[in-house]
């Protein structure tokens, strides 16, 4: 068959087109998007070249209840630029520190991403991320000391605004008439 032409499958026949050459399946879909995924995260780890990365972390249900966590890579690119990249977001067992420890462990593992090139670690404000004894911030710090931890910027923002927001009316009104628009 040459080039442009069809097989006889035209808006007005569809019933002469072949059954496997549909791509409405959940399985080719999920295989187009699995092969996406790996290609985008093969232009990642390119760009980051095996150098120095810090790691961002955040946990939360998903719509059924189930426990994710979501890592994300900060790292200067190859042109000198700050970049954050998303890798993945894995369903977790619990949210204890051991257990998001171990994620992060194997994710960075699958990815052939070395825990001694951690230079940043960013979480929000939870204990079970932040604490100075069993936190996931000194979980890693024991096994990268460079991993300094910083308290996410998002979230420092988010309460700082609430914070403002709280002691000044004109501010408070300000994201109500936002939240009305």
């Amino acid at each position: 068959m040459a080039w442009g032409q069809t097989s006889g499958c035209g808006k007005s026949d569809i019933r002469k087109c072949p059954t496997n050459d549909t791509l409405t399946c959940p399985m080719i879909q999920k295989d187009i998007a699995n092969a996406c995924a790996k290609e985008t995260l093969k232009a990642i780890f390119g760009d980051l070249n095996g150098d120095y990365f810090g790691i961002l972390v955040d946990e939360s249900k998903d719509i059924s209840h189930k426990e994710q966590m979501a890592l994300v890579l900060r790292f200067v690119n190859k042109n000198g630029e700050v970049v954050e990249r998303f890798i993945g977001l894995v369903h977790v067992s619990d949210t204890s520190t051991c257990s998001l420890k171990k994620t992060i462990y194997s994710l960075l593992s699958v990815h052939s991403l070395s825990l001694s090139k951690i230079r940043g670690q960013g979480y929000d404000g939870a204990s079970n991320m932040k604490g100075e004894i069993n936190g996931l911030k000194t979980l890693i710090m024991k096994d990268s000391p460079s991993a300094y931890y910083i308290h996410c910027f998002a979230h420092q923002l988010q309460l700082t605004l609430v914070a403002i927001a709280k002691k000044h009316l004109d501010v408070e009104d300000f994201f109500i008439m936002l939240v009305m628009c």
